[in-house]
């Protein structure tokens, strides 16, 4: 999991297996993050939606949450001009290519999740060095 900025540069890592939903993985990511504060808004795909998420979102942390429903949701709960936000989806996906270049990232090789964890964090370091200054 990676959330990133406006920008597209990253904020926080956070590596699990394949089996927990995205949805259970959000507030260990929020908890990993490398800035203390400064989140509102947490742009979602559809697995983001979430009437708990939302809730303890808002509650704990003071953030939107702003994810398109499901199709099979039965009470809408917002409308659409927040998710016309989520046209800037793209530059998450930037994040990702901007990941890649690293061939460590793009297959495994660290055998611990802490290696791997930290390749991801260098990764990230040499990404906002590049962009930043």
């Amino acid at each position: 999991m990676a959330i990133s900025e406006a920008h597209g540069l990253p904020i926080a890592f956070h590596i699990a297996s394949a089996s927990p939903a995205e949805v259970k993985l959000v507030e260990p990511t929020l908890h990993d993050r490398f800035l203390p504060d400064g989140l509102d808004r947490l742009l979602g795909d559809k697995a983001y939606d979430s009437d708990r998420l939302d809730a303890t979102l808002a509650a704990d942390w003071g953030i939107e949450l702003i994810a398109p429903h499901r199709s099979n949701r039965r009470h809408v709960t917002q409308d659409g001009r927040p998710l016309r936000r989520r046209r800037r989806r793209w530059k998450v996906e930037r994040l990702f290519a901007w990941c890649h270049n690293f061939r460590r990232l793009v297959t495994r090789w660290e055998y611990y999740p802490e290696n791997f964890l930290g390749m991801w964090h260098l990764a990230a370091m040499l990404i906002l060095v590049k962009r930043v200054l």
